[in-house]
């Protein structure tokens, strides 16, 4: 699974009501629980492991727990990529390994307007997430090859750019994205070690434990 691996911000999303521009509602988030120490906070692109229950907010009934149903067992997901809801993705940013959270989700930022299975639409949803583990995103030579257009083994800036263009594009958010140029800047801040206005094969693979 190619999975984009650089820390990114995603962008802000409107939705147009008579002309004017609004922004997306968010999510409400409440820390119920946070270790004393706290070596390292999630960051889009990372791998999290996490135990959750989800509820509805209408009713207070139980949708499903991670530690009751299937196999018990927590789960893994992407964050920043839409492999999860939009409410997650916003919820659990700079969240520490041991922290347990409580988001509340509104439907346009979980299953909307249809709902999904025995969650009706509409349905603001409450989840309780108790962050496990945090691993850094996958960064594999096949990943690079995909960013590296001109295969030259080295990612300049306007490739890293495209790369992230067409991210969004793929996970349902505007290609247009006015934050694409600070991200890039961020990125080569962090990642061009030797600061030649390239990313190299050997610093996107081995290097830096922040992507």
């Amino acid at each position: 699974m190619i999975l984009l691996c650089f820390c990114f911000m995603l962008s802000s999303m409107f939705v147009f009501v008579f002309g004017g521009a609004l922004p997306e509602p968010d999510v409400n988030i409440e820390v119920i629980h946070k270790p004393f120490l706290c070596h390292r906070k999630t960051k889009y692109g990372d791998m999290l492991l996490v135990h959750y229950e989800g509820f509805l907010e209408s009713n207070g009934t139980m949708f499903h727990s991670s530690r009751q149903h299937g196999d018990k067992n927590p789960v893994w997901f992407t964050l920043g990529i839409r492999e999860v809801l939009k409410g997650w993705d916003k919820g659990l940013q700079n969240m520490c390994t041991g922290e347990r959270r409580k988001l509340i989700v509104p439907p346009s930022l979980a299953y909307g307007k249809e709902g999904k299975g025995i969650i009706p639409p509409g349905s603001t949803l409450i989840f309780d997430i108790e962050l496990m583990e945090i691993r850094n995103g996958p960064r594999s030579h096949e990943s690079f090859r995909d960013m590296d257009l001109n295969d030259d083994w080295k990612l300049s800036k306007e490739e890293v750019k495209e790369y992230i263009k067409k991210e969004f594009e793929k996970h349902g958010y505007s290609p247009n994205d006015t934050h694409h140029e600070a991200m890039v800047d961020d990125i080569f801040k962090n990642e061009d070690e030797d600061k030649d206005g390239f990313i190299s094969a050997r610093e996107f693979t081995y290097q830096h434990d922040e992507l």
